[in-house]
């Protein structure tokens, strides 16, 4: 025994277990490892060649903006230093302004300005509180700086301007919190230059600049040259944005369809690290609906305050799903490496194992209930092979022994059964009776002892009842005082001897049989409900009647009438809680022949069982009632049979009971 368990315990692990170990451990420890590290370093490079792609990204576009910015400028330095604007301010005074304003108009529109004005020398020294260009054009120095002006400040240029950069400010997910809900704001590349009459003298300053709020040509050139038609792989796609403070007031980034994300606001994440704290974002981060591998830097005013941001990135989504697609497949062939390793260390190893197992799974079937088992012939012809042959040998001398037991048990079995089902059908019969022989003597003692009582009782109700004829006869009209005091007595003896006369019915229900007479059900039945009417008061239980029958049933009515109080009184008593009494009488038919009536009461109560129905109608079973003796059904049974008719019982487990009397037109038998 010690043996066996031993080859059983948790430690010991099967011979193919360990010749895959011994083959498959080295790959499965380095090839995952190598995996990982794949995965790791990888992954880490992956992601530097991703933010140094988006990091020149952001070098082009900056270099983009600059070089519009630095056109601005020399659009509006040109025009300062031009000889048509000093032909134009050098006219007469009545002309000139609108010389001026008709050479500006023309230069807009030329060079694709928002707007250009001339400031003369009061005016401009107003601005130049404002703006730092102006301030430096003053001192004869042009420049160009990205501002942000106030919607006024915009609406007195032009109210157009004011109207494009009105931008309702759109909830956005990981926006920080802000109460906007629109930017009126303009971001504004902003430039300024001196002009100079003919004696050299400053005569004024030439002012102008390009709204960068809704302006889609220079968002999607800038995108064009940064993200050119097969500049990104695995489907990404580039985007550029500028910001002014944390709104999008210039994007190609779509919010759904072709809407594009105007109004919408930059994480917090992004905005806390550029616009709060001035530094570059080259890392991926969240876009409106997606993530992408991003760049922000931030936009400075002439006074050098972070007003905005200028934004490129592409989607990360194609690059991820790349990397994945890239590690799925080098895992691939790592576990197509491993299971090809895997299937030459099981072949070779093969017929080692093989035999071992074979008796293996041979001892575990026996155990399980399988005598047949065998390991029969295996490829094996070395010492394994011979074990083999040996292990079947021993186990066929076992299951030759083992069924010689089985049939010497089988046999004693056998015996044993036999005479066991012998004793138990003779203890039933002795039980069946006993029980039978206990019933008649009950029935004979209640016989002999109602027959005794009633024929006692009937010598003085004789002797009484001729007694007060003799009084009647002879007092004759002197009787008339005490009339109905003698009508009294004459009736209680008759209540006694119809009392008598129920005793021995009860006693020999079959030899007895009263005055027979025509009783019409549907009276009978109202009588009845009225001598149980207190019960029914009691109880709360409601009457529903349905008399379909008129026909009339000889029988003795006194005894129909104790079969239906009888029904009455047991259905009351299934109903404690109260309920419904249905009492139905309908005609009973045979083949188109009037046999009689059936008269049905059904009770709401709990149902009677299946074993209760079977012992309904014998003598003293009692189903547990309150006050009752087993006898109310056993003679109303006796009663109805004693017609001709029959009683019927049904139920279901919580739909009530109703029982069924027969009853036919003429009684047979009598």
């Amino acid at each position: 025994m010690s043996g066996l368990g031993s080859l059983t315990t948790p430690d010991r692990r099967s011979i193919r277990t360990r010749l895959l170990l011994l083959a498959l451990v080295p790959l499965g420890v380095v090839l995952p490892l190598i995996m990982l590290a794949l995965a790791y370093w990888g992954g880490n490079y992956f992601d530097q060649l991703l933010v140094t792609k988006v990091r020149s990204d952001l070098a082009v576009a900056h270099g983009y903006f600059e070089r519009v910015a630095e056109g601005v400028g020399r659009s509006v330095a040109s025009l300062a230093d031009s000889e048509r604007l000093a032909r134009a301010l050098g006219r007469t005074k009545e002309g000139n302004a609108a010389n001026v304003n008709r050479l500006l108009g023309s230069t807009q529109l030329e060079q694709k300005l928002d707007f250009l004005h001339f400031l003369d020398i009061e005016r401009a020294k107003q601005d130049a509180r404002l703006w730092p260009v102006i301030a430096a054009a003053l001192g004869g120095k042009a420049g160009t700086e990205t501002e942000v002006f106030s919607g006024e400040q915009l609406g007195a240029i032009n109210p157009i301007l004011a109207a494009r950069a009105k931008t309702p400010v759109l909830v956005t997910t990981n926006a920080r919190p802000d109460d906007r809900e629109v930017e009126t704001r303009g971001l504004v590349v902003h430039s300024a230059a001196p002009v100079y009459g003919s004696n050299g003298r400053l005569i004024g300053v030439l002012e102008g600049g390009v709204l960068l709020n809704k302006n889609l040509d220079f968002i999607d050139q800038m995108n064009a040259i940064v993200y050119p038609e097969g500049a990104l792989p695995f489907g990404s796609a580039g985007t550029a944005t500028l910001f002014l403070d944390d709104v999008r007031v210039a994007t190609n980034v779509r919010l759904f369809g072709d809407t594009r994300a105007i109004g919408t606001r930059v994480s917090a994440v992004v905005h806390e690290t550029v616009i709060a704290q001035g530094r570059t974002w080259l890392d991926r981060a969240f876009v409106v609906s997606d993530w992408y591998v991003s760049a922000y830097e931030p936009l400075v005013d002439g006074q050098q305050r972070r007003i905005g941001m200028l934004y490129v990135g592409f989607l990360e989504g194609p690059f991820k799903s790349a990397r994945l697609q890239a590690f799925a497949a080098v895992a691939g062939l790592f576990v197509l490496a491993m299971l090809i390793a895997g299937a030459f260390a099981v072949l070779s190893a093969r017929r080692v194992f093989k035999p071992i197992e074979r008796m293996h799974t041979t001892m575990h079937a026996i155990e399980h209930g399988n005598p047949d088992a065998r390991v029969g012939n295996v490829e094996s012809q070395d010492e394994l092979g011979e074990v083999a042959a040996h292990f079947d040998r021993l186990l066929d001398q076992l299951q030759a022994q083992a069924d010689s037991l089985k049939r010497w048990g089988a046999s004693l079995d056998a015996k044993v059964a036999e005479r066991t089902a012998e004793l138990q059908q003779a203890v039933a019969d002795l039980k069946a009776a006993q029980s039978q022989l206990v019933m008649n003597e009950k029935l004979a003692a209640i016989g002999q002892l109602t027959a005794g009582v009633a024929h006692e009782i009937n010598n003085p109700i004789a002797v009484i009842q001729g007694n007060l004829d003799v009084l009647r006869d002879v007092l004759g009209p002197q009787a008339e005082p005490v009339t109905k005091e003698i009508k009294l007595i004459h009736d209680q003896v008759q209540r006694v001897r119809l009392i008598v006369a129920k005793l021995l019915q009860f006693a020999r229900p079959q030899d007895y049989v009263g005055y027979l007479e025509p009783v019409e059900t549907g009276q009978l039945i109202q009588d009845c409900l009225l001598l149980v009417r207190h019960l029914l008061n009691k109880g709360d239980i409601a009457i529903e009647q349905h008399v379909d029958s008129t026909r009339q049933i000889l029988c003795n009515k006194n005894e129909l009438q104790q079969v239906i109080i009888n029904l009455f009184v047991n259905a009351i008593q299934a109903m404690p809680a109260g309920g419904v009494l249905k009492i139905a009488v309908e005609d009973w038919d045979q083949a188109d022949m009037p046999l009689g009536i059936r008269l049905i009461v059904t009770d709401s109560g709990p149902g009677i069982s299946d074993a209760d129905l079977a012992q309904l109608f014998k003598p003293f079973f009692t189903a547990k009632k309150p006050g009752g003796n087993g006898l109310g059904l056993w003679v109303s049974q006796a009663l109805v049979e004693r017609y001709g008719g029959k009683i019927s019982a049904e139920s279901g487990r919580e739909q009530g009971a109703s029982f069924t009397v027969w009853l036919r037109l003429e009684p047979q038998g009598l």
